[in-house]
């Protein structure tokens, strides 16, 4: 088993299920701990953050999208849901509150493995794909640092999360173009079609508030999807 540094909280109240995601995840290298309850798991993360965070939907106290949001406050961690409710809203509030992916039970734990697996490796990949020239990726005040995975507003980062940080960074790629809904949800979140529009139109909205005043404005392309533009 090769370690490596990253560290993975688990919150889930069933047992059986927290056991064997940490075994998989452990024997795969990451640091685990796990939590049977969406409060627990927060307190701790508190004390001392982790690299991803795994929340079961329904859970003893407050359920897992309360903890969501409430991750979403302080941190840019990603965080995958886990819910027995096969249900398109949960799917789309789960992605629309700011996770990054999300399985419904039952599931394989390889299956998840795969999941976080991919998360890392598209943060790294992400951080290394592309390399051009600075002014290349700027646009009006925002400017995108490769090297720290971070976009800066006027020179200071915005904290985004990762999704945040994939829909922007596509925007920029494609400054003034119209980019759809389905080319967003194919790049950032790698569904190949569109299952629910809600997932980038809330992060589109969450990024707006975040840029709000910064003479940069997501514009809406009706029918079709979004353009990054100055302000008029």
């Amino acid at each position: 088993m090769e370690k490596n540094s990253k560290t993975v909280y688990i919150a889930d109240d069933d047992d059986n299920i927290r056991q064997v995601i940490k075994t998989f995840l452990f024997n795969d290298g990451y640091a685990v701990e796990d939590f049977s309850t969406g409060d627990a798991l927060l307190a701790r993360f508190l004390e001392k953050p982790c690299d991803l965070a795994i929340l079961d939907v329904m859970m003893p106290g407050r359920d897992g999208f309360t903890i969501l949001t409430e991750l979403r406050n302080i941190s840019t961690v990603p965080i995958i849901m886990l819910t027995a409710r096969d249900s398109e809203n949960d799917y789309a509030t789960g992605l629309g509150l700011g996770s990054d992916d999300y399985i419904t039970k039952p599931f394989s734990a390889m299956a998840l493995l795969m999941r976080v697996r991919a998360i890392f490796r598209r943060i790294e990949f992400e951080s290394v794909k592309y390399r051009p020239r600075q002014s290349e990726l700027t646009f009006s005040s925002l400017t995108l640092d490769e090297a720290g995975r971070s976009i800066l507003l006027s020179g200071e980062p915005i904290p985004l999360t990762p999704t945040e940080y994939g829909v922007l960074r596509h925007l920029m790629l494609h400054k003034g173009e119209a980019v759809s809904r389905e080319e967003l949800l194919n790049r950032v979140w790698g569904f190949e079609s569109i299952v629910e529009t809600r997932a980038t139109d809330d992060t589109v909205r969450r990024l707006r508030q975040k840029l709000s005043g910064s003479g940069v404005v997501i514009s809406a392309v009706w029918g079709y999807g979004f353009k990054l533009e100055e302000e008029q």
